[in-house]
C-alpha cells in the first residue's frame, strides 16, 4: 500500500484499563514521517459496523490522516483510495 505505514505501539494494560503511546515525534521521524501533527482526536464506536466520517482536504488545507484502530479493522484506508 503505497503511502501508507501500519505503526504497532505497546500497550499496557492491568486491572484498569491500558494505556498506550499514540505517537511519539522521534519515533515517526525515525520512520520517515516528518509531518508536524498539531492536533489528534479519538472516536469510540460503540456499535459493530458504524459509519464515521474522515474529511478530506485538498492543497493548500491539505491534512495528513493518523488512523488508529485498537481492535478489528478499518476501512479508512480503502475508502481513501490508498489500497
Amino acid at each position: 500500500m503505497p503511502g501508507v505505514l501500519i505503526i504497532d505501539t505497546d500497550i499496557f494494560g492491568d486491572h484498569r484499563g491500558y494505556f498506550t503511546e499514540t505517537y511519539n515525534k522521534p519515533k515517526y521521524v525515525e520512520l520517515g514521517i516528518a509531518t508536524e501533527f498539531v492536533q489528534d482526536n479519538m472516536s469510540f464506536s460503540a456499535q459493530k459496523g458504524t459509519l464515521r466520517g474522515l474529511h478530506w482536504q485538498n492543497p493548500p488545507y491539505a491534512q495528513a490522516k493518523l488512523v488508529s484502530c485498537t481492535k478489528g479493522q478499518s476501512d479508512a484506508i480503502k475508502s481513501l483510495g490508498l489500497f
